[in-house]
């Protein structure tokens, strides 16, 4: 019924039970989840567990906060891991200026790398994008070619009328649940059901009622009940249109 098109279930948070949460998923009506990388060491995890899971799909690539880690054979990792059957995109990638203005050129350099390679390879994107909603823009501007999502979007209504307008999709998660989250409403109202995709961001980003706990896929059902109230759609309907679209965006089967 959904697709959790962004969970990591690489993070240490469920070293305790990752296996049994996993294999709980397709009857709690989960069919497939995308784990994104964010580094080296995240990345091979993903494709680990996409190994593992005949459900589980990864993608690969430097998140913007481990600018540190990245080096002269980062991105022929990336490169390398992209290769692997059960790899749907490179990402996540991005800027962040929330964490740190200090190092942007530095982040920028990753970005628009991992971004041609993208392009090389053929693959879609996932976009992170946290109070660098401009530059971040700009750089997606800059490869007319690129197609993605921009997960958990938190730009301007504005913003994502432009994004739309060039094919993008855009990525929603536990805060739309919240009782602030007006932004939310106000982008999902000028976007079109076929350009949403559904995210859980697990561990993170859990949906009312369930912050300040762990998250999981699971949970998708709360966040989707309230992108669908907004959309004035059926929330069977909402699940059946975005898992087509992420279907269509990740280039997944249509057995899982």
């Amino acid at each position: 019924m959904y697709i959790d098109t962004h969970a990591h279930y690489d993070s240490h948070k469920f070293d305790s039970d990752r296996d049994a949460v996993l294999s709980a998923m397709p009857a709690s009506g989960v069919d497939i989840i995308i784990d994104p990388g964010c580094d080296g060491p995240s990345s091979r995890a993903a494709i680990e567990l996409a190994e593992r899971y005949s459900f589980v799909y990864a993608a690969v690539g430097w998140q913007p906060q481990e600018w540190e880690s990245w080096d002269m054979y980062s991105l022929g990792l990336v490169r390398e891991l992209a290769a692997h059957p059960k790899c749907v995109a490179i990402g996540e990638i991005g800027l962040d200026y929330y964490w740190d203005r200090e190092h942007k050129e530095r982040m920028y350099e990753m970005l628009v790398s991992q971004l041609e390679l993208a392009l090389e390879l053929d693959k879609p994107v996932i976009i992170h994008d946290r109070e660098a909603h401009a530059d971040t823009l700009a750089a997606v501007k800059r490869y007319p070619g690129l197609r993605g999502v921009f997960h958990c979007y938190s730009g301007s209504r504005e913003m994502a009328e432009e994004l739309l307008a060039l094919g993008w999709y855009l990525g929603f998660d536990g805060p739309v649940t919240y009782k602030n989250s007006r932004r939310a409403a106000e982008v999902l109202s000028v976007t079109p059901p076929e350009r949403i995709l559904l995210e859980t961001d697990s561990p993170y980003l859990p949906p009312e009622p369930f912050r300040g706990k762990r998250n999981d896929s699971a949970k998708l059902e709360y966040i989707a009940r309230r992108v669908a109230e907004i959309k004035g759609m059926g929330t069977e309907e909402l699940a059946r249109v975005t898992s087509e679209n992420a279907r269509r965006l990740f280039g997944l089967g249509g057995n899982n």
